[in-house]
């Protein structure tokens, strides 16, 4: 994994999420622009599929993927299909989500508002107006990128038995550009 300078601090935190591990072994996975797709994007449609999480109408990975990408980072957080919500493509479906949590921490699930529809991706961090998010379909690949507070709709936390040592808030310096559209 090739993470920026200003992320490499994760690779080094004991008792992360298992949100953050099974992201961040995903990080760099890119869509194929235009024709043909990512096996690998593929693959985690096939992988839900066959785990009795029913993702419909995905045949391309010009279809956004952030609900995808997150639906095969919850269901392999436990191998459990019940970690998955229903029609997980549609992102804004992702704030049903697990429990509701009244601060943003290491591996929650961020939903947001866009033009067109929503975005989905896992908490890694916030500065004064931003969320720092991991997802996937974030410039058409796996990274982090920077997500105003203020689109975020829903802040959700996986169902833990025992709370991971690294789940938490994390105050990150305010750089690199804003994402606006994740599509």
């Amino acid at each position: 994994m090739n993470l920026p300078t200003q992320y490499q601090w994760l690779t080094s935190l004991r008792g992360l999420p298992n949100t953050i591990k099974l992201a961040l072994n995903e990080f760099g996975v890119a869509e194929v622009v235009g024709k043909g797709s990512n096996r690998t994007i593929i693959a985690w449609r096939d992988e839900l599929n066959q785990a009795g999480v029913k993702i419909e109408g995905y045949s391309d990975d010009d279809i956004p993927w952030c609900g995808l990408f997150a639906a095969i980072i919850c269901y392999r957080r436990l191998k459990n299909a019940s970690e998955v919500v229903k029609d997980p493509l549609w992102a804004r479906n992702w704030a049903k989500y697990g429990v509701k949590a009244p601060q943003a921490v290491l591996g929650d699930v961020l939903t947001f508002v866009r033009n067109g529809g929503g975005h989905v991706g896992f908490y890694v961090g916030e500065d004064s107006s931003c969320y720092h998010v991991l997802g996937g379909n974030q410039s058409n690949k796996v990274c982090i990128t920077r997500v105003e507070k203020s689109r975020c709709i829903a802040v959700r936390r996986p169902p833990y038995v025992t709370v991971p040592a690294a789940v938490k808030p994390y105050s990150l310096a305010a750089s690199g550009s804003i994402s606006s559209n994740e599509a």
